[in-house]
């Protein structure tokens, strides 16, 4: 759609949005005195237009028609929102460059806005300051002190027992124990967790205070040790993400035992798998997952991936409806075995910070999932992250719809703990109304989502009514984003900005993202996280120079604290290291997404670089796809999963292109193969995951060791899909 720009926007056009005359004479006046101050076409004028005009209560057509007749010939990269100086100076960053500024960066430094991106740089330069600097602010307890910050002595060829860097050597910590200290952010009466239920939007909020955590948590910790399992055993939790399932992972994790992710979606082969390879010796689940009037069954599924013994928590806490498998405890039974000893304080298993703390798995290119340990520094990355680039801090209330099967869900434990908030979790579905009301109503400072949760919110008006100003900030990763659902998304809470974060469970938290301290450009990245260096590698390889826009696969500096050194079941090296370019006499490490860097310095993601996709914030392997495809019906040859960023961006979505034995096929056998898909996927895989097209095709295209070229199927899939919309 072609958009005026501000100055030949008349009165007319505005009422034709739906907004009565009177009210538009009223708009228009406003915007023409804010033209006349400010000029047609600046930053300034798009900042004031937010702050002076713009309502969640206007129709968002009005928000377009002023976002993009400010930014009519702006060019890429627009400022959809401008740090002012005043807020800055709260920020975590803001405060710590006014103090420590000229100490950092010497003459180099101006104010915290201009100085931000040279921060950023001497981070990456000077790793040792800065993680001392953050971990002193975050009030981090060690029981026993590192010997230094980082320990770095690659080979020759680049290659190292610790190729992300040895990080925090000769210390001992327990990440869980962090989050439960008095560290001076907090005292025992404030509130850590803030949750309410589904269908009970009209109830007063559920408030759980430190002192209830510290205690429901030891309780829990002391019940884990009566099962008699050694320490570093594998445990397994199963369950959507609850009160119930967080004080379960901190129990976990204080105890000295080793969290097993699983998502609480998942089919039960895939819960098989990952209880095998994790070798996992007990899991936690519920009877029922309830979404509204739906019971969805949970327990059946661990029972049907044949899991040890399991420990069942009923979901509406008044007992079960279903018998138990001989072996599998209830929670009342579990906690009977320690009740008498509630309230007595648990001595937190304190372990050398390389000890795994958390298996979590990503989806490789082998049809198996990659199993990534975390260790009791990962969880030190993941607050970092959010003290850094959403400003995370005391009195804030976080809320971001995840699952402890994905990294988002600890990384949600450790973001909001460490840094003295609250998270604020809804037990339900995110997509209604209800999720809407529990925002306001908790006074979420920071909202994480997902692009396609934000879709459904705007298609559905599920937001309508609801009072959003206490967010500062949101945050959103795993998909790409479009620029017209997160100006909407902006609008609902008064323009705040939205910090757009992409990393790896390998990474355990971002490499890529936005700051409070930088403009912020709808769908796109505004620095590299801290102490992280981003290289976009040229065809031939090769990185090109830092400052350079350009497009390419992305690779990152190996030196990053939290990240990955080993897998369970995979070459560690092989999968990240090998192959790779050195910079600086050191190997750069593999991430697989396509990055852009343009001409402003923003950054963007344009979809994977190897054969994995990511569908609704999950990636996946096509290999998996197609294997599961390739069975439905007897006269597929073969197939070809991809996934195609839409043409207006946002998240992937499923294409599958299939030979046929018999080639003469209607569009009506196309859609009940795509029925058919779906119902496989969704039964063996994940009932998330949706096939989007069926495209028949004569043969696959393939290199000469005939290896399927599924970018030429992405890309002339694409080039259909485009043309088919002109």
């Amino acid at each position: 759609m072609a958009y005026k720009s501000l100055s030949s926007i008349s009165v007319s056009d505005i009422e034709s949005l739906g907004i009565a005359r009177d009210h538009a004479a009223t708009l228009h006046l406003r915007l023409t005195e804010l033209i006349e101050i400010h000029g047609n076409d600046t930053s300034a004028t798009w900042q004031n237009i937010t702050k002076n005009i713009l309502s969640p209560e206007l129709p968002f057509s009005f928000h377009q028609m002023m976002y993009y007749g400010c930014f009519k010939d702006y060019g890429p990269d627009p400022p959809a929102w401008i740090p002012d100086p005043e807020s800055v100076q709260l920020t975590n960053v803001g405060r710590l460059l006014e103090k420590r500024g000229k100490e950092f960066l010497g003459s180099m430094y101006k104010d915290p806005i201009a100085s931000f991106a040279d921060f950023q740089k001497f981070s990456v330069s000077n790793p040792e300051v800065y993680w001392k600097t953050v971990l002193d602010e975050m009030n981090i307890s060690f029981s026993k002190q590192p010997e230094c910050i980082l320990r770095d002595n690659p080979g020759e060829d680049g290659s190292s027992s610790y190729p992300s860097g040895q990080w925090l050597p000769g210390a001992s910590i327990n990440p869980a124990q962090n989050c439960l200290n008095l560290n001076g952010k907090r005292n025992l009466n404030d509130t850590v967790i803030i949750w309410r239920d589904e269908l009970q939007d009209d109830l007063p909020l559920q408030r759980m205070t430190l002192e209830e955590l510290r205690q429901e948590v030891w309780l829990v910790a002391y019940a884990l040790e009566s099962l008699g399992l050694e320490k570093g055993s594998a445990i397994a939790i199963d369950m959507p993400m609850n009160c119930t399932s967080v004080v379960i992972y901190l129990a976990i994790v204080l105890a000295g035992y080793v969290a097993v992710s699983i998502a609480d979606s998942f089919a039960p082969r895939e819960i098989s798998t990952r209880l095998k390879i994790s070798n996992a010796k007990v899991i936690f689940t519920q009877d029922l997952i309830l979404r509204g009037d739906k019971a969805l069954p949970l327990y059946s599924r661990v029972v049907d991936a044949q899991s040890p013994m399991a420990i069942v928590i009923p979901t509406r806490g008044s007992g079960f409806s279903m018998q138990l498998r001989n072996g599998d405890l209830s929670w009342c039974d579990f906690l009977e075995r320690v009740n008498k000893i509630k309230g007595k304080e648990f001595l937190a298993a304190e372990q050398p910070v390389e000890t795994f703390t958390n298996i979590l798995f990503s989806s490789g290119t082998t049809g198996d999932p990659k199993a990534i340990p975390w260790t009791n520094i990962t969880p030190l990355k993941a607050a970092a992250d959010a003290w850094c680039h959403m400003d995370v801090r005391k009195g804030d209330v976080v809320c971001w719809p995840t699952n402890l099967g994905w990294m988002m869900g600890p990384w949600l434990v450790y973001a909001s703990l460490l840094n003295g908030a609250s998270m604020a979790l809804y037990n339900g579905s995110p997509l209604g109304s209800g999720f809407a009301k529990f925002v306001q109503d908790a006074k979420v400072t920071m909202l994480g989502v997902i692009p396609s949760l934000v879709r459904s919110w705007r298609n559905a008006n599920s937001t309508s009514g609801y009072d959003w100003s206490a967010i500062r900030c949101f945050a959103s990763t795993g998909e790409a984003s479009n620029v017209d659902e997160y100006l909407w998304l902006m609008g609902r809470a008064h323009y705040k900005p939205i910090i757009e974060y992409c990393g790896g469970t390998e990474i355990g938290g971002g490499f890529v993202t936005g700051s409070l301290l930088q403009a912020q450009s709808l769908a796109a990245f505004s620095t590299p996280a801290m102490c992280c260096n981003l290289f976009i590698l040229a065809d031939d390889g090769h990185p090109i120079p830092q400052n350079v826009p350009g497009i390419g696969e992305l690779a990152l500096g190996s030196l990053m604290l939290g990240a990955s050194n080993t897998l369970l079941n995979a070459d560690h090296y092989g999968v990240y290291f090998k192959g790779m370019p050195l910079s600086n006499g050191k190997v750069l490490r593999r991430h697989g997404d396509v990055f852009e860097r343009t001409s402003r310095g923003y950054y963007h993601a344009h979809g994977r670089a190897d054969d994995t996709m990511n569908l609704g914030g999950i990636k996946v392997s096509s290999v998996e796809i197609e294997r599961i495809c390739n069975g439905v019906d007897s006269n597929i040859v073969e197939t070809a999963a991809i996934g195609i960023p839409p043409s207006g961006g946002g998240p992937e979505q499923l294409a599958v292109a299939v030979v046929l034995k018999n080639s003469n096929i209607t569009p009506q056998d196309l859609q009940k193969l795509r029925m058919s898909f779906n119902s496989a996927l969704q039964k063996t895989l994940n009932p998330l995951f949706r096939v989007s097209q069926v495209v028949p095709v004569p043969s696959l295209p393939r290199t000469a060791s005939n290896k399927v070229m599924r970018r030429v199927l992405r890309q002339q899939l694409a080039e259909q899909s485009q043309s088919s919309k002109i």
